[in-house]
């Protein structure tokens, strides 16, 4: 049950767990500013809105970067 929970986490995560691990190298606290991101989108009152509005920003922020 362990592998089969472990494999559908990555197969599902896998983005974010590349993200941790270049970002975890790189910056701590890039890894804590994502980290209280994920942590308000499962547990603040209105989680799935904060994770939607982070989406967009996020999303904006990276057209932005590829524009410049």
């Amino acid at each position: 049950m362990g592998i089969e929970h472990g494999a559908f986490c990555v197969g599902c995560c896998w983005v974010l767990m590349a993200l941790l691990f270049v970002g975890g190298i790189m910056n701590v606290l890039w890894i804590a500013v994502l980290a209280t991101v994920v942590l308000l989108e499962k547990l603040a009152p209105r989680g799935a809105w904060f994770a939607r509005v982070t989406g967009i920003v996020l999303l904006a922020w990276g057209a932005a970067t590829l524009a410049a």
